[in-house]
């Protein structure tokens, strides 16, 4: 802890620190909550990169910088409708004047600002939530909708392509095996029989029907702030998956998070399913911002990118597992099989209402 404390110290420069604790539920970093006495604000969020995962984390910093200054200026003259408040975590610098801090161990650190009076869910409680995080996400991809893509740094090549997690679940399988189980043979049979489905938006990508912009990356419920006493959405957080990318990931990924009321956390996979009044909310609430930006080839894409989401996230659990839990946080050594299957019966669920998904899609265009 007083390492800690001492790490926190770099980044205030006015003020003592009081308070430091874990704060959220992550799979990648390490986050921790500081309080402090007698400086301007008194919270920030202390965070350990994960560099096995984020191996060039300058760059996750200069994205950081990027779309966090270019929010503030597209919303300083123009703020939000309604009254609404808006903002994305600030990079805060240590008192050498650099945006993180690297400890004699090589750990890197960074600070971020707080946001205040405000919270996180990781299941959605009904449709106005539902509403509330399609706007969120929304009002995200709109104010970066200017924002040439270019601009922003790939800092996790291969992240959301479908397709390079089949490859590597390939070469995981071929070099390690599977211990045969029947949840394990579900997976692989699984796997198998959507294996043509993988690349679709990829291949869209290089038809030039879908075109790149700035995305999130991981646009999942418990990443959406609501303001504690309207339950408005005021903040996404988490932005080191920021990249270029197709907006068809967050969308899909943003729906397979929130339309699965049980949650990707749960023991009880085979209850798993997705809930289509969720995705009208949702939906309704990201269109409300999105119409400005997304095409008719866009909407054409809708479907299968809330399809893939589900699946791609369940085989990244199911390598992992097969891999021997090197990459996702583990609480036990099945925990990144159950995972998979929930993302996968939420996989069947989905491609079991493709008629009336399709339906809501077509009523909301």
């Amino acid at each position: 802890m007083d390492h800690l404390v001492g790490v926190a110290k770099h980044f205030t420069p006015q003020g003592q620190v009081l308070d430091l604790r874990e704060y959220g539920h992550g799979n990648v970093n390490d986050t921790f909550l500081v309080t402090v006495k007698g400086a301007a604000e008194p919270h920030f969020i202390l965070q350990r990169l994960n560099l096995h995962v984020f191996r060039r984390p300058e760059l996750v910093m200069g994205n950081l910088r990027i779309v966090s200054d270019h929010v503030g200026r597209r919303l300083a003259p123009a703020p939000l409708s309604g009254g609404r408040r808006f903002e994305l975590p600030r990079v805060l610098y240590a008192r050498d004047g650099r945006d993180h801090l690297t400890d004699p161990g090589g750990s890197f650190w960074r600070a971020l600002s707080f946001i205040d009076a405000a919270e996180t869910f990781d299941t959605i409680k009904d449709p106005g939530h539902a509403h509330e995080v399609g706007y969120a996400l929304g009002t995200f991809h709109n104010l970066l909708s200017d924002l040439a893509p270019e601009h922003l740094s790939d800092t996790l090549p291969g992240f959301h392509l479908t397709p390079g997690y089949l490859a590597h679940y390939d070469e995981v399988l071929e070099r390690q095996g599977a211990r045969p189980s029947p949840e394990v043979n579900y997976g692989l049979a699984f796997v198998d029989a959507r294996r043509d489905f993988a690349p679709i938006l990829e291949d869209a990508r290089a038809r030039g029907k879908l075109r790149p912009r700035p995305m999130h990356g991981d646009p999942k419920v418990n990443n959406v702030m609501l303001d504690t006493a309207t339950g408005q959405a005021v903040s996404m957080v988490d932005l080191d998956t920021v990249k270029p990318g197709l907006v068809h990931y967050d969308i899909g990924d943003c729906l397979r998070s929130g339309c699965n009321p049980l949650g990707e956390e749960t023991g009880d996979w085979e209850m798993v399913r997705f809930e289509p009044e969720l995705c009208r909310a949702m939906l309704t609430g990201y269109l409300s911002l999105a119409r400005d930006f997304l095409t008719e080839t866009d909407y054409a894409y809708l479907y299968d990118a809330i399809r893939l989401l589900a699946f791609e996230l369940g085989l990244r659990f199911f390598t992992d597992y097969l891999a021997g839990n090197v990459y996702f946080k583990a609480r036990h050594p099945e925990h990144n099989l159950v995972r998979a299957l929930v993302q996968f019966k939420l996989t069947e669920s989905i491609e079991s209402q493709a008629t009336s998904l399709g339906a809501i899609i077509r009523d909301l265009r």
